[in-house]
């Protein structure tokens, strides 16, 4: 993994003169601190989880219980934490807020997790509709951030989104799987042997198995899951 660049002169007078406050409790920053106050960051660290699935365990492993019996079809995935306080404030700054910049940092902080970064980063699309409203697609300034982190190629055009689907938040896993199932094409592009889907939030893993099964068929060899925050759904 490359290391951070160290901040230019121009870079610490550029978050001195907009982010003079914790975007998380709103306190002042300090002129050692970025983005969050000391106190905020130190919430950050994710607690163990299976590097498989990325559900949350008493102890870090390979596999988990799950993961033994009926494992996701991708090979290891890396998240930042769970989707509870403060990632959730953050993603939902990031993703509802317009507050993109924020894609820099947190890309950051991930970074620190990625033990073996993956040949090509390919972001989850959004439809085009989805993409007008918000402005942006969150994920794919996520990779972008990581690609310069990790001194990796990035291409937001490998996947296309072909129909434009209700949100997951509200779905059951059944009714998230039916809501994706089909919704994705992968474009004829020459593809490494080890590839990294970047979204931010993984739930049950619907939309990120859908794309995996894109790029295994397509022979890939390897596909690895980046993504912010992991969270459980109980629901069937």
């Amino acid at each position: 993994m490359m290391p951070n660049k160290v901040p230019s002169w121009r870079d610490n007078l550029y978050h001195q003169l907009l982010f003079q406050h914790c975007s998380l409790c709103q306190l002042p920053l300090t002129p050692t601190e970025r983005y969050w106050c000391h106190h905020c960051i130190s919430q950050f660290p994710s607690p163990p989880y299976c590097q498989h699935c990325g559900t949350t365990t008493l102890i870090a492993v390979s596999h988990c219980g799950h993961c033994l019996t009926k494992p996701p079809l991708w090979h290891r995935l890396y998240r930042l934490g769970e989707f509870r306080p403060p990632l959730q404030q953050l993603v939902h700054q990031l993703k509802f807020g317009g507050k993109f910049w924020l894609a820099r940092p947190l890309a950051q902080q991930l970074a620190h997790q990625i033990t073996q970064p993956a040949q090509l980063l390919l972001p989850v699309p959004l439809h085009w509709r989805r993409y007008c409203w918000r402005g942006f697609n969150q994920s794919h300034q996520l990779a972008l951030a990581l690609g310069a982190i990790l001194n990796t190629r990035v291409n937001h055009h490998a996947f296309q989104r072909l129909r434009h689907t209700p949100p997951q938040q509200l779905l059951t896993k059944t009714q998230r799987r039916n809501n994706v199932r089909y919704a994705f094409r992968l474009r004829p592009i020459a593809l490494p042997e080890h590839v990294a889907i970047v979204d931010d939030v993984v739930t049950t893993g619907a939309t990120v198995h859908q794309l995996t099964q894109l790029l295994t068929r397509q022979g890939v060899k390897q596909v690895d899951i980046y993504t912010l925050c992991h969270t459980e759904q109980s629901v069937s």
